[in-house]
């Protein structure tokens, strides 16, 4: 019998790779997601919802559920924090509830935004203290607080600056494609030359999060890690990832 997983947010960019790379490992996938779902390939659940979550997680039996799902976007954050408070901080905690009551792994997706990445800071050991540098970065915070608090079989992943296959407006990396095509169409485009990037592949972060799964339902949890990070190794500023066709949009980590 094959193992069964739920990723949550399986819609978006990350959360697509990561039905792709449970799947073709021969595990179980059911993907859920809301305003963008499609059933019966990807289910309608409201995360929010006790009801709709316990159903969902007694329906399916999962061994492991991947939280993908979370407000991101800037705009959005800002102009509903509400909203983004109860995706981000209240339903991670349900989650984590509702998980740890079955005996359930839960993976949730958090971000290298938690740390305020002061000069000379970085890289970032896993228990340095967090210092978040904006609202979304506190929201992802408090949830990784709540998932880690109730219950004992959780663990917090940390993912840098993503990009992947899917629409450029999904990621802040792929945007620079339609930058350095001009689509506004002015002559001269300002690019910084100064941040410090680590641009990461949702294909590699999905083959880790597939690893981590089979290493943390084989192993006593107790005696790994809570938090992890992971990121590419190849740094670049916005004007290097747009100018050089060897940078960043083109890579992969081996």
């Amino acid at each position: 019998m094959s193992k069964k997983v739920i990723v949550t947010g399986a819609t978006g960019l990350l959360g697509r790779q990561v039905v792709r790379a449970f799947d073709e490992a021969g595990w179980t996938v059911t993907g859920t997601g809301l305003s963008r779902a499609k059933p019966p390939q990807i289910l309608k659940v409201d995360l929010s919802n006790s009801d709709e979550v316990g159903k969902l997680l007694d329906d399916i039996e999962p061994s492991v559920l991947v939280h993908c799902a979370a407000e991101k976007s800037p705009d959005r954050c800002a102009n509903d924090p509400d909203g983004t408070r109860k995706l981000n901080i209240d339903a991670s905690r349900l989650l984590a509830e509702q998980t740890a009551a079955r005996g359930i792994l839960l993976i949730y997706i958090s971000t290298d935004y938690v740390f305020d990445g002061s000069p000379g800071a970085a890289p970032y050991e896993a228990d340095a203290e967090t210092s978040p540098p904006n609202f979304y970065g506190e929201t992802k915070r408090d949830g990784e607080k709540a998932v880690l608090e109730n219950s004992d079989r959780a663990v917090v992943m940390r993912v840098p600056l993503l990009y992947g296959s899917g629409e450029n407006h999904e990621s802040a990396v792929n945007t620079l494609i339609d930058t350095i095509w001009n689509h506004a169409g002015k002559d001269k485009v300002d690019m910084d030359h100064w941040a410090i990037r680590y641009p990461t592949n949702t294909e590699d972060v999905a083959r880790v999060l597939k690893d981590v799964a089979g290493k943390y339902t084989s192993t006593d949890i107790s005696t790994l890690p809570r938090t992890l990070q992971f990121s590419s190794e190849d740094k670049c500023t916005k004007y290097v990832d747009a100018l050089s066709p060897k940078g960043s949009l083109l890579k992969r980590t081996p």
